[in-house]
C-alpha cells in the first residue's frame, strides 16, 4: 500500500475519532471518554503527518514539540478553573496565527509555480487563511485582555467606529482580491495579514465584557474555519475535517449564546453590552438605605425550616473557588430532607458551560443542575434561593428597563421565590455595569463576603442549629 494511502487512512480514522469524541462530550458521563478519543485522534493525525515525505528535517519539529509540551504542562497545572475562559481565548489566538504562518509558508513554496500557472483554489485558501487567522489572533488576545483585566471590560466606542471597521474590512477584502490576482507578490500577503490583525482589534475592542461568552464562542469558530482553509492549502483532509467540526460547532454554540442573551450576532459584533449612552451609573445612591444585610446564622435559620432550596452559581463563586463548599452545603441540606437544585444560566460565568464544569469538578450530581428555561417557572414555589456571586443573570432590569444595556436578556427569575439570599463581596455592578434592583427587593437579603467563606459559615451555623 502506498504511503499516501496509509496517510489518508490514518487521517480518516482520526476524523472519525474527532466526530465520536465530540458526540460523547454532550453528556458528563461520557465526556471524559470523548476527550480521550479526541486526543487519540489528534495523536494519530500528528504521528501520520510525521511520515510525510515532504518533511526534510525533524530537528525543528522536535524542538517545537518539546517547547509546546512544556508550556502545555505548565498551563494545565497552573491555570485555575476561573481563568479557563482566558486560556481558551489564548488557544484560539494561537490557532489563528498558526494558520497565518502555515499559509504564508505554503505561498513561499508555490510562488515559483505561480509564474507559470496559478492554482486558484490554493491561492484563495491562502488569502482566506490570512484574513480569518489574523482576525482570530488579535481578536482573541483582545478578549483575553478584557477577561484578565488588562483592557477595560467596558465597550470602547468612539465617533465613527463602525465606519472605521467597514473601511478596514474593505481594505482587507481588496488586498485579498489583489493577492489572488497577483499571487507572486509575497509582500501583499503579509500586508493583508497585518490589516487582518488590525481588523480583529477593531472588531473586539468595542464589545463589552458581558458579551464575552459569545465572543469566545465566535473566535473559537474562526480558529476552526482558519484551520480548515489551511487544510485546503495543504491538501490535508484531517485538517479540513477537524477545522470544519470546530468551525461548525463554534457557530452553533454562538447562536445558542446569542439566543440565551436575546441578542443577534450582528448586535454583538456591531453593538454590544455597554455601548449605549444611557447606561446607568452605580454611584451608591441607588442602594442607599434600601439594602437588608443578613448573617450566616440568620440564613441558617431560614434554611433550617425550608423544604426547597435553589442555588444560583455565578462568576463570584468561581473566583472564590467556592464550588466544594457549595457541594458541602448541598450535601448537608439534602441529608436533612431538603430538595436542593442548581439554577444554571446559559451565560453565567465568562464562557459557555463555565458553571457546569465547576460544579462537576465538585462532584455535584448532574441531574441536580437545571437550565434556565426548565427552572424559571418553579421559582414561585421555592422557599429559599441562594445566589452565590451572580449578578447580571438575575438582574430584573433586563425585563423592566428597555434602555438598559441588558434589556431583553433572559434572566433567572429568582425574585419570584419566597426569600432570596445574595452572597456577594459588595454592591459593585456586574459585567454590564448596571445596578441590580434585586438587591433592594423586599424578599432579598444580602450576605456580604467571600463566596467560599460565607458558604462555610452557613454550614457551620446549620450544624449548630
Amino acid at each position: 500500500m502506498e504511503l499516501i494511502s496509509i496517510l489518508n487512512l490514518a487521517y480518516l480514522v482520526a476524523s472519525i475519532l474527532f466526530i465520536v469524541g465530540i458526540k460523547q462530550l454532550a453528556h458528563p458521563k461520557t465526556a471524559t471518554r470523548g476527550n480521550f478519543l479526541g486526543a487519540l485522534g489528534m495523536l494519530i493525525a500528528v504521528v501520520a503527518t510525521l511520515f510525510d515525505r515532504a518533511i526534510l528535517s525533524y530537528e525543528w519539529i522536535a524542538v517545537g514539540v518539546l517547547i509546546g509540551s512544556f508550556i502545555g504542562i505548565i498551563l494545565a497545572v497552573k491555570i485555575q478553573m476561573t481563568a479557563m475562559p482566558q486560556l481558551v481565548a489564548v488557544l484560539n489566538g494561537f490557532g489563528g496565527i498558526a494558520s497565518v504562518f502555515v499559509a504564508g509558508a505554503a505561498l513561499q513554496l508555490s510562488i515559483p509555480k505561480y509564474a507559470y500557472a496559478v492554482n486558484y483554489q490554493e491561492i484563495v485558501s491562502i488569502v482566506f487563511s490570512a484574513i480569518v487567522g489574523g482576525i482570530t489572533f488579535s481578536g482573541s488576545f483582545i478578549a483575553f485582555g478584557k477577561l484578565q483585566g488588562f483592557i477595560t471590560e467596558k465597550a470602547v466606542r468612539y465617533p465613527g467606529d463602525q465606519l472605521v471597521k467597514i473601511l478596514v474590512g474593505l481594505t482587507a477584502v481588496g488586498l485579498g482580491v489583489y493577492g489572488c490576482l497577483e499571487p507572486t507578490d509575497e509582500s501583499i500577503y503579509w500586508i493583508l495579514s497585518g490589516v487582518s490583525l488590525l481588523l480583529g482589534i477593531f472588531l473586539v475592542i468595542p464589545i463589552g465584557g458581558a458579551d464575552m461568552p459569545v465572543v469566545i464562542s465566535l473566535l473559537n469558530s474562526y480558529s476552526g474555519i482558519a484551520a480548515s482553509a489551511t487544510g485546503f492549502v495543504l491538501n490535508n483532509n484531517v485538517l479540513i475535517i477537524s477545522g470544519s467540526l470546530v468551525g461548525a460547532s463554534g457557530i452553533i454554540l454562538t447562536q445558542i449564546m446569542c439566543k440565551a442573551m436575546n441578542r443577534s450576532l450582528t448586535n454583538v459584533l456591531f453593538g454590544g453590552f455597554g455601548a449605549a449612552a444611557t447606561e446607568m451609573k452605580d454611584d451608591g445612591d441607588f442602594y442607599s438605605g434600601k439594602v437588608k444585610s443578613t448573617s450566616a446564622e440568620e440564613v441558617a435559620m431560614l434554611l433550617d425550616v425550608a423544604r426547597s432550596v435553589v442555588i444560583v452559581p455565578g462568576y463570584g463563586m468561581a473566583v472564590a473557588q467556592a464550588q466544594h463548599a457549595v457541594r458541602d452545603l448541598y450535601q448537608l441540606l439534602t441529608a436533612r430532607g431538603i430538595d436542593v437544585t442548581f439554577a444554571i444560566h446559559p451565560v453565567a460565568g465568562r464562557m459557555p458551560g463555565h458553571m457546569n464544569v465547576l460544579l462537576a469538578e465538585a462532584d455535584i450530581p448532574y441531574d441536580r443542575l437545571k437550565e434556565m428555561d426548565e427552572i424559571n417557572s418553579t421559582f414561585e414555589n421555592v422557599d429559599v434561593v441562594i445566589v452565590n456571586g451572580a449578578n447580571d443573570v438575575t438582574n430584573p432590569l433586563a425585563k423592566t428597563d428597555p434602555k438598559s444595556p441588558i434589556a431583553g436578556m433572559p434572566i433567572l427569575d429568582v425574585g419570584n421565590a419566597k426569600t432570596v439570599v445574595v452572597i456577594k463581596r459588595s454592591l459593585s455592578a456586574g459585567f454590564a455595569g448596571v445596578p441590580n434592583p434585586l438587591f433592594i427587593a423586599d424578599n432579598c437579603l444580602m450576605l456580604f463576603g467571600d463566596g467560599k467563606k460565607a458558604t462555610q459559615e452557613m454550614i457551620a451555623a446549620l450544624k449548630e442549629s
